[in-house]
Parts: C-alpha cells; sequence; structure tokens
C-alpha cells in the first residue's frame, strides 16, 4: 500500500496575514531574555533541517542518520562521503548565517560564498562560481537561461528584491525563490542555496527559520510550475507553501518560549478523546498551534480547543 501524504495549504488572505502578525508579536515578546533557549531550539532543529533540504534533492540520508553525521558519529550502512559532505556542508551554511544575520546583507558575494560553503569537497571545481560558458542545465522539460545570462540576472533579482518595500514579505520572498531557481545559476546546488537564502531573508526581518520538507515536495514543485507557465508569474502556491511552514515554526517557538509542556498530537486526541485524524487535518492547516519535531506532530498539553 502506498501512502499519500496531504497538506492543506491556505491563500495568504487578509486572514492569514492577520495571523502571521499576532504570531510575530507574540514571539518577540516572549523571546526577550530567552535568546539561549531560541539558540538551542535551532540546534535541536539542525538536523531536521538538513535532511529535508538534502531529501528534496533525492540524498538517501535518514534523520537519524544525519544527526549521527553531523554529531560525527558512526552511521550503521555504507554512506557514500558525498552524503557526509553534503550534510556537514549544509550544516555549517546554516549556522553560518544564522551568525551573520545582523552583520551582513544578503548579496551576490554572500550567495557565492554560502555556495562554496555548501559544495566544498563535493565539486571542487565549481564551487563558489556561477555557471560558466556552455555549462548548461535543465530540470525536467526546463531549460535554465545561458550561463551568459546569469550574472545580469542576479544583479536584478537582488535590485529588485530590495526596491519591492510595498509587497508583502512572503509574497516577496516567494517571488525572489521561485525567479532564483529559474535562473539556476550554479551547476549544483541550487535548490538547497535557495532555500537557505529564503531563511536568511526570513531572520533578517526577525521571523524564525522555517522547514520546506520533503514530504510536501511534490507541492513544492509544484510552484515552480506555475511560476514558469504563468504570463503573471503567479507565486500563489510558493506563497502558501511559505506560509503554512512560518505559522508552524511559530507555533513550535512559542510553544516553547511559553514552557508549555510538549506532546505527541495523537496523545492529546487520545486525552481530548476526539479522532485523530481531525487534528492532523486542523494541524496541516495550522488551525491548531501544532507543530512537527522529526516529522512527529506535536502540541502544547494546555492548548485549549475553541
Amino acid at each position: 500500500m502506498v501512502l499519500i501524504h496531504v497538506i492543506y495549504y491556505m491563500a495568504i488572505t487578509k486572514d492569514i496575514k492577520e495571523k502571521i502578525d499576532l504570531l510575530k508579536r507574540q514571539y518577540d515578546s516572549l523571546k526577550k531574555g530567552k535568546e539561549s533557549l531560541l539558540d538551542i531550539i535551532f540546534e535541536a532543529e539542525l538536523p531536521e533541517s538538513v535532511y529535508n533540504s538534502n531529501a528534496i534533492e533525492n540524498s538517501t540520508l535518514s534523520i537519524a542518520e544525519t544527526e549521527k553525521i553531523l554529531l560525527d558519529m558512526e552511521v550503521s550502512r555504507h554512506v557514500s562521503v558525498r552524503e557526509v559532505f553534503e550534510a556537514k556542508n549544509l550544516a555549517r551554511v546554516f549556522e553560518y548565517i544564522k551568525e551573520k544575520i545582523n552583520v551582513k546583507d544578503m548579496d551576490k558575494n554572500l550567495i557565492l560564498l554560502l555556495h562554496k560553503m555548501l559544495i566544498s569537497n563535493i565539486k571542487e571545481d565549481i564551487a563558489g562560481r556561477f555557471r560558466r560558458q556552455h555549462e548548461h542545465v535543465r530540470v525536467g522539460t526546463y531549460i535554465a537561461p545561458a550561463p551568459e545570462q546569469i550574472e545580469a540576472m542576479v544583479d536584478a533579482l537582488l535590485l529588485e528584491y530590495s526596491s519591492r518595500q510595498a509587497e508583502y514579505l512572503l509574497e516577496k520572498i516567494s517571488r525572489f525563490h521561485l525567479e532564483f531557481e529559474s535562473i539556476h545559476p550554479f551547476c549544483d546546488g541550487n535548490g538547497r542555496i535557495g532555500r537557505v537564502l529564503i531563511n536568511y531573508q526570513l531572520m533578517q526581518l526577525g521571523f524564525p527559520p522555517i522547514i520546506i520538507r520533503d514530504k510536501e515536495k511534490a507541492v513544492y514543485y509544484k510552484s515552480f510550475g506555475e511560476y514558469r507557465n504563468s504570463n503573471k508569474k503567479k507565486t500563489s502556491i510558493m506563497d502558501k507553501v511559505l506560509s503554512s511552514a512560518l505559522m508552524e515554526s511559530f507555533h513550535k517557538r512559542i510553544a516553547y518560549l511559553n514552557g508549555e509542556k510538549i506532546i505527541r498530537l495523537a496523545e492529546y486526541a487520545e486525552k481530548k478523546k476526539q479522532p485523530l485524524n481531525i487534528f492532523l487535518n486542523k494541524a496541516k492547516r495550522q488551525t491548531i498551534p501544532a507543530f512537527r519535531e522529526k516529522g512527529v506532530w506535536k502540541i502544547g498539553s494546555e492548548y485549549k480547543i475553541n
């Protein structure tokens, strides 16, 4: 039997924007003086962030194996040297951007540096540089722009991002990510660098990092088709992916910052004497403050159902 993971997304309506604004205010209020707790959450979440971004690119590592590799522990099966470096390098990139949020603006040099860190010890000849002449790439049936166009296109993208002051932040980040991946400036590592940049952009605006999960990559990939196959370059699917992931990230951090007892959603459903599926559907829609840790849905035990 094949199990199909279904996730429910919401349009970025006025209601959802207001909900995100409310969560942001709660988060800002609660995090004062608790930076060390946020650091612990970041470190605990790192293997999950690395696992999911690499899994989207077809890495065979599990979350448990990724965690062991990041802790320099032995993995029980043979793992390729490439996959070991993919995990370690991406973790290093995540840690680097966290330290540079307040001191380094996003620019072309930063993007190239992050790529060099990501691809080091994997493909040294392409690390830290854009595609060169004759280095053409395609993703499925999509053929990326010619190498000769990349430099100017990245410059234009960065300028457009910095100048779109009136656009709602998630829509602005969605557009940047979709265009960056459409430019596909590197020979390898475009998706992972693009998802790192999403978090850099969010964190520079005072938002927590998010995880785009491997289980939801079908919807994530669908957003690129919507963007590239539309004359208006629609971003609605990516907007929904990011808004859902951001609310989940807020819910997790707010629960911990509030000092709540965290339990599995299955335990919560049993406690409330209601079917688990009801709560899973609400969690996937983010209509309850549930969140995932290593793929398991959890929630604060004292949450009261409206």
